[in-house]
């Protein structure tokens, strides 16, 4: 669940409102400059000085109902593809400790956050199912019974990995009414596993998979990466037909993402060869086509869902997001904010370290504050990079303005095929296409604010 942008240093600047610096052509000649999930990224944020007051910020939030996320920042080990705010460390007394500070932040959180219900909870990481049963079991104790979640009216996600499946953490999840359950593969090739420092065997994948199958949670959701050093298109679709083998209901495709402060650097990667993430995305588009799965983005495939709960509604735009524990983030529609960001051992265990002996948690300190540019930024990316699109008519009326004159130069995507605008009786869309989609990693990074790329690039992977 806990997922962010990678970012390289690109010496190029994009303007606010009309101005544009860079041409859309110029951007999408690198389709896999950088990536975007979350907006503004963490590396844009800074001490909040003064820092924020919670209480304060939430009572101006205006969201119907709100996202509750957990980071568990602990895996066994760092996969070479991985910035993430994660620790490897396999040590229940760790765990423990861990769990107990994120118990006494809830506990100062609750009256600040009960206002609204919760609509979702995802448990992510790291990898949440590294915890013994007992401390997974406390995660979903102090979502109930501290924080209010209701989980017969609210989703439920986690992410897990093959080597911590068992059948005592699956029984959990199926009592806790889990609905969602996550599980990285990325690929079925043991040598590509091993490139990427990913220490899997094929049977581990295939016996986990065989458990998650058994329990039938209503929702599966199985991730692959491409672009992995020694792959071809014939190693992609086999580990793409796996997969697709157990049917599950949602499948992420991401393309293989390295920088310098990955275990797998840039250049380990450019001294494969040609670059042929885009050719394996397209074999995997087409497959999974052909199987009745549909498009919602890039990275997401899927098949028509359908709940037995009576679920909350939840806006896209992820506002209302209450994230507890160490490498969470938290939204409002003001501010962003979080513990601080690392990537490297020492700094990421530093951090894990001030969370657990911190007795205090009521305030934001770390963070940013979004100007109303940011605001409307957030809002088009949000909407653009996902099949739904961007409805002109909720920007005016959250904005008070047209967004294709606030930003003519979205004019381009429509010139470059990158993006249609629909239209009925009711309202207008600017969608991308199918084309469009397959480049969404270069257009959120043209999409990004000269003021938050200057933030960004000035961020120190420590």
């Amino acid at each position: 669940m806990e997922k962010h942008i990678q970012h390289t240093t690109t010496g190029h600047s994009t303007q606010s409102g009309s101005d544009k610096a860079t041409s859309l052509s110029e951007v999408l000649a690198f389709p896999y400059r950088s990536y975007l999930y979350s907006y503004p990224h963490k590396t844009a944020y800074r001490e909040l000085d003064p820092p924020l007051p919670l209480g304060p910020l939430w009572e101006r939030e205006n969201t119907d109902t709100y996202f509750l996320y957990m980071h568990i920042p602990f895996c066994a080990a760092r996969c070479g593809f991985c910035n993430l705010f994660t620790l490897p460390d396999r040590r229940e007394d760790t765990h423990e400790r861990y769990v107990d500070a994120l118990e006494r932040q809830a506990k100062q959180w609750a009256p600040i956050t009960s206002r609204r219900p919760y609509s979702r909870f995802a448990i992510g990481g790291g990898t949440p199912t590294l915890l013994n049963e007992v401390q997974l079991n406390r995660l979903f104790d102090i979502a109930e019974h501290v924080m209010g979640l209701d989980p017969a009216q609210a989703s439920i996600s986690v992410e897990t990995s093959p080597d911590t499946v068992t059948e005592a953490k699956l029984a959990i999840m199926k009592e806790r009414s889990v609905d969602r359950v996550s599980m990285g593969i990325q690929s079925f090739i043991e040598a590509e596993a091993s490139a990427i420092y990913r220490p899997q065997k094929p049977q581990e994948v295939e016996r986990a998979l065989e458990k998650l199958t058994r329990y039938d949670f209503p929702l599966l959701n199985l991730d692959l990466i491409y672009g992995l050093p020694g792959q071809t298109v014939e190693s992609w679709i086999y580990s793409l037909e796996r997969v697709l083998a157990y049917e599950p209901g949602e499948i992420f495709i991401y393309p293989l993402y390295t920088r310098e402060n990955t275990i797998v650097k840039p250049d380990d990667i450019r001294r494969q060869g040609p670059d042929i993430r885009m050719e394996l995305y397209k074999a995997a588009r087409e497959t999974l086509k052909s199987k009745g799965y549909v498009q919602y983005s890039m990275r997401r495939f899927a098949k028509e869902q359908s709940s037995s709960k009576a679920l909350l509604p939840y806006s896209c735009q992820e506002e209302g997001m209450v994230g507890l524990g160490c490498g969470a983030r938290s939204y409002t529609s003001e501010v962003h904010y979080a513990s601080k960001y690392g990537v490297s051992y020492k700094a990421t265990q530093s951090i894990i370290a001030d969370y657990v002996a911190t007795e205090r948690y009521d305030v934001a300190d770390y963070g940013i504050v979004l100007s109303r540019e940011e605001q409307r930024r957030r809002f088009i990316l949000k909407a653009l990079l996902h099949r739904e699109g961007l409805t002109l008519s909720d920007y005016q009326q959250r904005f008070g303005t047209d967004v294709m004159s606030d930003y003519v130069w979205l004019a381009e995507l429509l010139t470059k095929g990158m993006a249609e605008l629909e239209s009925d009786e009711v309202k207008q869309v600017l969608r991308l296409t199918e084309e469009g989609l397959g480049y969404s990693d270069a257009i959120g990074d043209w999409l990004i604010s000269a003021e938050i790329r200057e933030q960004m690039e000035g961020f120190v992977f420590s």
